[in-house]
């Protein structure tokens, strides 16, 4: 398997996928077509998501799913898959609709590369039960792509603004864990991301990314080697 599954689609001020850019074609290597899945976009239209892909990525050809009579053989002749950030539920919700979570997850086994940032992260792991998208829609079920065998929180922050009542993103996480000890949550901040080539998996980026499993949290390093968390 080839993953890159970013935190989010820029960073602070940046543009659009710039500061992920560089990441992405290396990631894609010498492909030069790139099959996208706007889905998650709710307020954002379709062909502009994808639009804005390819403004961001002028060297590759990308097209989006939604733009094929046949969503199922788009994806089984895709060169590359990629994912957008939006809204988890609706995301998945369309994923179920098209039936397309077991073709994805044959071409990503066949060694298909895919990008996923934000909400096209977050379904990679075993469920979007961790992620930070309100449930406007209810998909058939909670189980996401699976393509690692553990649970992706993007866009983890632990700040708490001044006078914020509410539970911070630590104490969303601890309830999952009081639930599920024994699944493990890799929590990715802004402008990092996990990288699996392979059985080799490897957290990515400028930031640190904090682990959340069995009750406990613990830092994650930059660079840290995290194949074993394959192994869950």
């Amino acid at each position: 398997m080839q993953l890159l599954m970013l935190s989010s689609s820029k960073e602070g001020r940046s543009g659009f996928l710039e500061t992920a850019r560089p990441i992405i074609i290396r990631h894609l290597q010498d492909i030069d077509k790139l099959l996208f899945i706007p889905y998650a976009g709710v307020t954002l239209d379709w062909d502009e998501y994808t639009q804005k892909v390819q403004q961001a990525l002028p060297e590759i050809k990308v097209t989006g799913i939604h733009q094929h009579k046949d969503p199922v053989a788009a994806i089984t002749q895709a060169n590359a898959i990629a994912t957008g950030g939006g809204n988890t539920f609706n995301l998945l919700n369309e994923l179920y609709r098209h039936k397309l979570i077991a073709p994805i997850q044959q071409q990503v086994k066949n060694g298909v590369p895919y990008i996923g940032w934000s909400a096209g992260a977050n379904i990679c792991g075993n469920s979007i039960r961790t992620t930070n998208d309100m449930p406007i829609v209810a998909p058939p079920s909670f189980d996401a792509l699976n393509l690692v065998p553990f649970q992706i929180n993007p866009h983890y922050s632990d700040y708490q603004p001044p006078g914020f009542n509410g539970e911070t993103r630590a104490q969303r996480l601890a309830e999952f864990m009081r639930l599920e000890p024994a699944m493990p949550v890799v929590a990715i901040r802004e402008g990092g991301a996990l990288l699996r080539d392979k059985d080799i998996l490897t957290l990515i980026g400028p930031h640190t990314g904090v682990l959340f499993k069995g009750g406990e949290q613990q830092e994650i390093q930059s660079g840290q080697d995290l194949s074993w968390l394959l192994e869950s």
